[in-house]
């Protein structure tokens, strides 16, 4: 595949996933205006915390099921219904076994009676998360991703209108939780039926090589769960549930981004993977270079974005309740430089094989952040968890870019991340002497000035969305 047709190839993907990630960010940032005016900023606190205890459950057990099905989908070794089939399996005991235990462990913590019920109603839908791990790598590395986002767009209607009915009823708490479940059923039943039928099986050399590949991974991400999700599980032993909701609300966002990330990462996965294995050295460099400048492309103006509109964001997305937390936002967005650079290297890492010496990047991060977590959340509360995960973001993609650089050989070049920041400073510094606008049209004329700045500093070229656009 030659350079032009790759950019048109990635493009085309990137357009259906935007517009798909647009609507679905849109119903999500719906649902949480829902849940925050119906529950309040307390009883928020309670799903954040419930939440955020399945989550860490789920990245714990998560052992990178999506990344390694991606990876070995797009490797020339095994029949690819075999081995789509054979790690479905996996992801299966796995998940039922580690999402089964959760509640039973929360009984462990001291957390109000209604957390621990919102936990036993909710294990369904992070159980059905967990299997989506398996789908979104089959659709990654065949480069469908538009039926991934129509799932995902789908659960997030039935999201919305569930929720709408419990705040109308005024139904309350649990059964707010239980329409969160029902939409991810939904989601997964919708992957399920639109792949090829992924079904039980077990084949002992497939197996073999799934655990190989696996558990350097698995380790990894288990490390992640400590410093990625610590301050979820962390935080409610200090800090009141108030305090807790308020955090959950501006940390909603920054996941949304995250999201994003994960997005182009997952339409470069198996492309940097292909070139890779087949060591086409040259097409390899090519697309680690597009990966890095895709991401940046999209996170850093967000980030801008966010330090300028962060109080109008949370009012429109939360309400007034929940105006405390636009300051939390703002510390959190300084965590995008990381989180871009940590998604892009670790999924490089992943696709040359130097798993294993990733480890012990995650497994410092993990202990550093628990430490600081313990250390930081007991004095400046909701702000010490903000100051730890900023530094373990920052911490985890410095170290890996490190690895990468030594493992591979190859730097990416800063010329055009120095261009985005600059374009994304401007743009940014534009918001602020603009400041007070309506929310909306902030954002119009944030995204105006970036795509004209991106233009002038020929970040990309017209002729580039030309050709890009263009048929063949």
């Amino acid at each position: 595949m030659n350079t032009m047709s790759l950019k048109r190839v990635i493009a085309h993907n990137t357009l259906i996933q935007i517009v798909g990630k647009t609507i679905s960010v849109l119903l999500g940032l719906l649902a949480v205006a829902i849940m925050t005016r119906s529950l309040g900023v307390e009883q928020f606190g309670w799903y954040v915390t419930a939440a955020g205890f399945l989550q860490f459950i789920g990245i714990f057990s998560d052992f990178g099921f999506t990344i390694t099905t991606a990876n070995m989908l797009s490797e020339p070794y095994f029949d690819k219904n075999k081995l789509l089939n054979n790690l479905f399996t996996w992801r299966f005991l796995t998940a039922f076994l580690f999402q089964g235990l959760a509640p039973i462990l929360i009984l462990l913590f001291p957390y109000p009676a209604p957390i621990k019920m919102a936990v036993l109603v909710t294990t369904l839908s992070f159980f059905a998360i967990s299997l989506n791990n398996i789908f979104i790598g089959y659709y990654q590395s065949q480069l469908k991703m538009f039926i991934q986002m129509s799932g995902e767009i789908l659960g997030r209607i039935v999201l919305v209108v569930g929720l709408l009915l419990v705040a109308r009823g005024n139904y309350g708490f649990l059964p707010t939780m239980g329409v969160v479940t029902l939409a991810s059923v939904v989601y997964t039943f919708y992957l399920w039926l639109r792949s090829p039928g992924a079904r039980f099986a077990f084949d002992r050399a497939i197996s073999k090589a799934i655990f190989i590949k696996i558990w350097p991974t698995a380790l990894t991400v288990i490390f992640n769960a400590f410093y990625l999700q610590g301050d979820r599980v962390i935080l409610p032993l200090y800090a009141s549930q108030a305090d807790v909701g308020l955090y959950g609300a501006a940390y909603r966002v920054l996941d949304m981004l995250a999201q994003a990330a994960a997005m182009i990462m997952g339409i470069m996965m198996p492309l940097v993977t292909f070139a890779w294995s087949r060591n086409l050295i040259d097409d390899f460099k090519k697309r680690y270079q597009m990966s890095f400048d895709l991401v940046c492309l999209f996170l850093l103006p967000a980030m801008a974005g966010i330090l300028v509109l962060a109080q109008p964001i949370m009012l429109v997305i939360a309400g007034a309740e929940f105006g405390g937390s636009a300051k939390i936002l703002q510390y959190l967005a300084v965590a995008i430089v990381g989180l871009s650079f940590g998604n892009v290297f670790g999924y490089i890492a992943l696709a040359i094989n130097r798993q294993r010496q990733a480890i012990g990047i995650y497994l410092a991060d993990a202990v550093l952040a628990i430490i600081g977590y313990f250390v930081f959340i007991p004095r400046y509360g909701l702000y010490g968890a903000a100051y730890v995960t900023i530094f373990s973001e920052l911490f985890a993609g410095l170290g890996l870019l490190l690895l990468i650089a030594y493992y591979a050989k190859i730097w990416p070049r800063l010329f055009t991340f120095i261009k985005i920041a600059l374009a994304s400073l401007i743009m940014g510094a534009i918001l602020f002497y603009l400041q007070p606008l309506n929310l909306i049209l902030s954002i119009l004329i944030g995204i105006a000035f970036y795509t004209l700045l991106v233009l002038i500093f020929r970040i990309i070229t017209l002729k580039t969305v030309r050709e890009v656009l263009s048929r063949g």
